[in-house]
């Protein structure tokens, strides 16, 4: 008897379990799309296609997309525009509680910024082989010597976010 119930309250935890992770999947590719409207927006400018949304309690708070070109400034990548933008809105240079969905791995830059600003969850589509910084080149994000640590989540729409930045360098190419 004891046995049994156990055993009917383990699958019905699993159960529940399963679906909060598909409902957050769904959620975190909700998010995601929106972080590759914000891409597209770079593309559309002629900027690397990397978008970014911070969300906060349920709510996205800010947004960014790559300006570096238009800005002339090599600090203007999405993240770095969304942080600023999401500091602006909650009055506080802490982003505790909230979340970052950004189209590719973040860079050293924004992922410094991240770690300082205290964020508490990054996901990311793609991964950036040549400058991640949260595994891929190096690990920022989990770094022991730093005094905060960020989760991460990764592959979140990987191929619509990876397909965007191949389209992009693949026109740059042909038009050389």
């Amino acid at each position: 008897m004891q046995v049994r119930l156990l055993l009917g309250a383990l699958i019905k935890f699993k159960v529940q379990k399963s679906k909060s992770k598909t409902y957050m999947g769904k959620v975190d590719e909700i998010y995601m799309s929106e972080a590759l409207k914000e891409a597209k927006r770079a593309f559309a400018k002629d900027e690397v296609p990397v978008g970014a949304v911070i969300v906060y309690k349920g709510k996205i708070i800010a947004r960014g997309y790559n300006q570096v070109e238009s800005l002339k400034d090599p600090t203007a990548h999405a993240e770095m525009l969304a942080i600023t933008s999401a500091t602006s809105y909650l009055g506080n240079k802490w982003l505790s509680g909230a979340s970052i969905y950004v189209t590719i791995e973040p860079c050293s830059m924004c992922t410094g910024a991240l770690v300082l600003g205290r964020i508490q969850n990054l996901y990311f589509g793609a991964k950036d082989p040549k400058a991640g910084a949260c595994g891929s080149a190096t690990n920022i994000v989990n770094n022991k010597k730093l005094n905060h640590r960020i989760k991460v989540k990764e592959g979140i729409l990987k191929e619509e976010c990876s397909s965007l930045l191949k389209d992009f360098f693949k026109k740059k190419r042909n038009k050389s």
